[in-house]
């Protein structure tokens, strides 16, 4: 009887420990799980269902559903196809394609805990676009050297440099300086009461 006993209570903790690790063990299902919770604006859920560091993306896409952003119906799990998650470590990413352009985006995720989870974070949404740029080759580093290769910031110094090369600024003070000791602030202020008191008779 207590061998039966035992044996009921291994197992029991084989079938829990199971559920608990099948929950978040695998990123397809965590990412599936997320576009429900998105769908339905599950706030509660898609924390849990997203790494801590994400809170910040997700603290500011929820204002922007608070405005009333109807980006919701990306997470239209009927219109899109949830491919095999690919791993390295704790790292994994998702690809998921639009059934109607045909496009594919590559999710990232990332295990905490021991689960895996959405990545929703500032890095890995900068990653997941870069990756798309890279894939329509566009190399946003380039875009970027090609902006700057018209402004030498060495030449644009020299410019402001001479620029100030013939002020000083202790000589503009003291011409300023100059330019008051001749003004009497009393004298100034007896001839437009003056004025005042004239146009009062009139």
């Amino acid at each position: 009887m207590q061998k039966l006993l035992l044996v009921g209570l291994l197992f029991m903790s084989a079938f829990l420990f199971g559920c608990k690790s099948n929950s978040g063990g695998n990123p397809s299902a965590v990412l599936s799980d997320f576009f429900d919770a998105m769908q339905k604006n599950d706030k509660v859920k898609i924390k849990e269902l997203c790494t801590a560091e994400s809170a910040t993306m997700l603290s500011m896409m929820d204002m922007g559903m608070n405005k009333g952003d109807k980006s919701m119906g990306e997470f239209d799990k009927t219109k899109v196809e949830f491919g095999e998650a690919i791993i390295n470590g704790d790292n994994a990413k998702v690809p998921v394609k639009d059934k109607v352009k045909g496009e594919v985006i590559n999710f990232p995720m990332k295990k905490e805990n021991g689960q895996w989870k959405v990545a929703f974070d500032k890095s890995s949404m900068m990653e997941m676009a870069s990756d798309k740029m890279n894939e329509k080759g566009i190399n946003l580093g380039d875009s970027i050297n090609k902006a700057m290769d018209g402004i030498n910031m060495d030449s644009m110094k020299n410019v402001i440099n001479k620029a100030m090369d013939g002020v000083n600024m202790d000589s503009m003070k003291n011409e300023v300086s100059k330019a008051m000791k001749g003004v009497n602030m009393d004298s100034i202020k007896n001839e437009v009461n003056k004025a005042l008191q004239e146009a009062k008779q009139k």
